[in-house]
């Protein structure tokens, strides 16, 4: 009799090295060293980041005996990659670093895939879990989606850095990791209702980062260190969370839909994470959970908790609601196939968002 076989596989890509803490930025050469990446370096920055870290990562790869390049970047449009990718072949680079705040890191992560090559996330700032995750928020046709990409082979971030930006981006942070809450929600309905896929392992891990805020939001301050630290040690489990899962399930749910259908209705979008965790507030009551645990601890982080605050018209708020379940179809929410115009001006008013 034959055995019985298990034809069960799974692929998960996570970071080999995670390097969090004061001044860690010149340790960027002993982690390359560590890693065993050989040939030449290029570092993918922004203006200001490569003067606030590119410069010290570079001094710190130099000191390790490696050459390094770098490249000036913008926007993550197709362009910039391209220019990427191009200088990347010119160059005859062996290994990619984006240092940033996210378009950086965005930029390096898609040109790092499409030329086969490692790749190493350098945050600045602690604004969403893009640095760590396997996804990369691209600009196609003059709207943001979000697409599959490698996970960084290793994370180096300094918290002496990141302190440093601005508090907005680090409250962003928060509100990104927050979304955890409503997003494991959604995920778990979609396995109930539609049967996808879900996996306990990677929506514990999700939960429980955003737990970890909510418990702790007292304690993120400006200027305080420890409170970068705190953060950052939340979007690198996060990050975790979707590549066990494989997707970005475990932290993008109805949340993010309103997000992304705010960016393309409100003249001027709020920061991404700031959006996410307004939108957790009111899906967390479409939920029946407790959306005031949430609001709370967003006001004591200093993030946004309604339109005034995230500096968008009450209106825009309502059609992004309408307009949410129209994103990414195919992934089921709480939102279903949406919602009626006199649902979605109760939820903002009563969760007081407008």
């Amino acid at each position: 009799m034959k055995s019985r076989e298990n034809h069960k596989n799974k692929w998960m890509e996570l970071p080999r090295i995670v390097d969090v803490g004061h001044g860690v930025i010149h340790d960027t050469g002993k982690v390359c060293k560590d890693l065993k990446l050989n040939g030449i370096g290029l570092i993918v920055a922004g203006s200001s980041t490569l003067k606030a870290a590119g410069k010290s990562a570079a001094s710190s790869l130099e000191d390790a005996g490696y050459d390094v390049d770098t490249v000036v970047a913008k926007t993550p449009t197709l362009d910039e990659i391209n220019k990427v990718e191009t200088k990347a072949c010119e160059a005859k680079i062996s290994f990619l670093l984006g240092v940033g705040g996210g378009k950086s890191i965005d930029i390096a992560k898609l040109a790092s895939m499409h030329l086969d090559l490692p790749f190493i996330s350098i945050p600045t700032a602690a604004s969403h879990d893009g640095i760590v995750s396997s996804r990369a928020s691209i600009i196609r046709e003059g709207k943001t989606v979000s697409e599959a990409a490698h996970t960084p082979l290793a994370v180096v971030a300094d918290t002496e850095i990141i302190v440093k930006a601005p508090h907005r981006l680090l409250a962003s942070g928060c509100g990104d990791i927050i979304s955890n809450y409503t997003a494991v929600l959604d995920w778990d309905l979609a396995h109930r209702v539609r049967g996808e896929p879900f996996s306990e392992y990677a929506s514990i891990i999700s939960n429980m980062t955003a737990r970890m805020l909510i418990e702790s939001a007292d304690t993120i301050k400006p200027g305080i260190e420890e409170s970068a630290w705190n953060v950052m040690k939340a979007l690198v489990a996060s990050g975790v969370a979707m590549s066990i899962a494989g997707s970005s399930r475990p932290a993008s749910g109805s949340e993010h839909k309103f997000s992304h259908a705010l960016d393309e209705i409100a003249p001027k979008p709020a920061l991404h994470g700031e959006q996410c965790g307004v939108g957790t507030i009111m899906m967390m009551y479409l939920h029946g959970g407790n959306w005031q645990e949430i609001r709370n601890a967003l006001k004591l982080i200093g993030a946004p908790v309604n339109a005034s605050e995230l500096g968008i018209k009450e209106e825009y708020i309502i059609e992004a609601l309408l307009h949410a379940h129209k994103i990414r179809p195919e992934r089921y929410t709480i939102l279903g196939t949406g919602l009626t115009r006199e649902a979605a001006e109760n939820v903002a008013r009563i969760t007081k968002v407008i």
